[in-house]
């Protein structure tokens, strides 16, 4: 009888684990477009039913250089479409002193019209993690309290290599596409707390099944069109 005990209460705790945590960023679609650096017009979406994540512009660190990039190419959403501001950070040995000509950049994306979230797109190798937890804690602090912060997350960091669970984000997002010799598996745990919330797919590899529950990010390689798009959700609804 004891065993049995401890085996109900193990399968218990396993069944908690693979739960998505309640929504943390509920004025945020749970199915989220990704727009990066291409004509993109998507005025067809339904707001009620798709938002808009798109590539405001890039920051190049080298050292203790910083190079912003805006987004150069066209984007046409419906009226009323939540939309998220993606700052993506290219870096090589940034320098701490740094850190806040680059926080500047990224809060000038914030002001742009419409955006009512962010998103930092940043793969830090383990040598960069103090210079980009510094940078999120101290956004954090400045960035208005109804704002959501989201970053996107390499699998590894949600699985065996978690250093992101105490960063003061709202969610991380992890990337199970391009993930090279470490493919994401169905029954793969992403066990971060941060990661439980939602993940980011693409349509050129596609999965036979993914988490439940989550807010899904889509990717496209191209620019999208109505039926692609289409397409896309209506695949996501049914998995969701």
């Amino acid at each position: 009888m004891r065993i049995a005990v401890v085996v109900l209460m193990a399968a218990a705790l396993l069944a908690l684990t693979r739960q998505s945590p309640r929504d943390p960023m509920p004025q945020v679609p749970r199915i989220m477009i990704w727009a990066w650096e291409r004509p993109e017009k998507l005025d067809f979406i339904n707001p009620r039913e798709a938002g808009v994540a798109f590539l405001a512009r890039t920051i190049i660190v080298r050292g203790g250089s910083v190079a912003v990039r805006p987004r150069l190419q066209p984007l046409v959403v419906a009226l009323g479409t939540v939309m998220m501001a993606v700052v993506r950070i290219e870096s090589e040995n940034p320098q701490l002193s740094t850190r806040i000509a680059v926080e500047h950049a990224i809060l000038d994306a914030t002001e742009l019209r419409g955006v009512g979230a962010l998103q930092l797109d940043y793969d830090a190798k383990a040598s960069e993690r103090d210079f980009y937890r510094g940078l999120i804690q101290d956004l954090r602090r400045v960035l208005p309290a109804s704002m959501p912060l989201s970053i996107t997350a390499l699998a590894s960091w949600c699985e065996r290599d978690d250093w992101i669970s105490g960063l003061p984000v709202s969610e991380a997002v992890p990337m199970l596409f391009r993930m090279g010799a470490e493919p994401y598996r169905p029954g793969d745990e992403l066990l971060a707390g941060k990661c439980r919330s939602s993940l980011g797919i693409s349509t050129d590899e596609p999965l036979a099944e993914f988490p439940r529950g989550r807010r899904v990010y889509i990717f496209h390689p191209r620019s999208w069109s109505r039926e692609e798009l289409r397409a896309a959700i209506q695949e996501v609804r049914r998995w969701q």
